[in-house]
């Protein structure tokens, strides 16, 4: 009886291994259920500032974003959900909390940063509470990682994940638990990150370390001051300096029919806003200023008579079919 002992030892040992495998494999494809349940009926639509130009928005892509996920199975995985018009957008997600020492890598297409001096990512995403999920002490994480990795190539088949300079550890404010799956809540997190970038365009990438997350929309964008008028000098619409505190000194054009007074600058701060207006332009002799334009005082005077003239002409005209009428009847009696 001694010898059989080795033989069921390591039987119940791949036992037990078989039940865990089964068992992440039906929590991976649960909180898959989940997310894909949650997100279609709590996707809204956003609208942007006029001051953001947008580089990449996930929810706009048609069709699969297909990025690189390293490794190529077993990680990150895309998922089709569909928002509240019932469109098709493309999420990825992943769940490996069980397993220890999580390394799982997602890098996006290259971006072109068009003139972008920098650059904001917007991260929104959901991810699971690691206290409601049971056996995954020490393995279940509550963060994952931002990168990004410049290049003037946008044919850049894999990157090495050292190429890859770290932007910030991301956590959530808000995570979901059971409860809040059968209340249907959705605990939907923001988040930003702005890099400064100097080449022709980059790569992003997101590095899970052992969450239980879904990346439900990825947007890149960089700021701009409007195009603007502002005391009869023309502002182009200019992106905004490399730093957070920059600000861009901008000369204006003085509008149709007026004349520098004093050059007219303004300074185009990092968040997109004009600020410290210096100088100005006046309207030339003839002209008035009416709105962010100069319009000429003569053409509205004689706009202003010929109306009158207009006016005067349909009133005798008035007076005239009158005077016919009465004349009609008193010919008739």
């Amino acid at each position: 009886m001694e010898p059989l002992q080795p033989a069921r030892t390591a039987h119940g040992e791949l036992a037990r291994l078989r039940a865990a495998h089964m068992a992440g494999n039906l929590l991976r494809t649960f909180l898959s259920s989940i997310w894909i349940i949650t997100l279609v009926s709590c996707a809204r639509t956003r609208i942007y500032p006029p001051n953001e130009v947008t580089l990449l928005d996930t929810r706009t892509v048609p069709g699969e974003l297909k990025w690189a996920a390293n490794p190529a199975e077993g990680g990150w995985e895309e998922v089709s959900i569909m928002d509240e018009k019932n469109i098709p957008i493309r999420t990825y997600q992943v769940c490996n909390v069980l397993e220890p020492s999580q390394n799982n890598w997602l890098w996006t297409d290259w971006i072109p940063r068009s003139g972008a001096q920098r650059v904001y990512v917007e991260v929104k995403f959901t991810l699971r509470d690691c206290n409601s999920l049971p056996g995954v002490t020490g393995t279940c994480k509550e963060t994952f990682n931002l990168y990004y990795h410049e290049s003037n190539e946008d044919r850049e088949i894999y990157i090495k994940e050292s190429s890859f300079i770290k932007v910030d550890t991301v956590a959530a404010d808000e995570s979901f638990t059971q409860v809040d799956v059968g209340d249907r809540i959705m605990k939907l997190n923001t988040e930003v990150r702005d890099v400064k970038v100097t080449r022709n365009g980059f790569y992003l990438a997101f590095q899970d370390v052992g969450a239980c997350i879904a990346l439900v929309s990825v947007r890149v964008f960089y700021k701009t001051c409007p195009l603007s008028v502002r005391n009869l000098a023309t502002f182009p619409d200019t992106v905004t300096g490399a730093d957070t505190s920059s600000l861009v000194e901008v000369t204006g054009s003085c509008v149709n029919q007026s004349e520098q007074r004093e050059e007219p600058k303004m300074y185009c701060g990092a968040d997109g806003e004009w600020l410290v207006p210096i100088g100005g332009c006046l309207c030339k002799p003839g002209y008035e200023e009416q709105g962010s334009a100069c319009k000429g005082r003569y053409l509205q005077l004689g706009s202003v008579i010929l109306s009158g003239l207009v006016d005067r002409v349909t009133l005798w005209a008035t007076e005239i079919n009158t005077w016919n009428a009465h004349s009609d009847i008193n010919n008739n009696l």
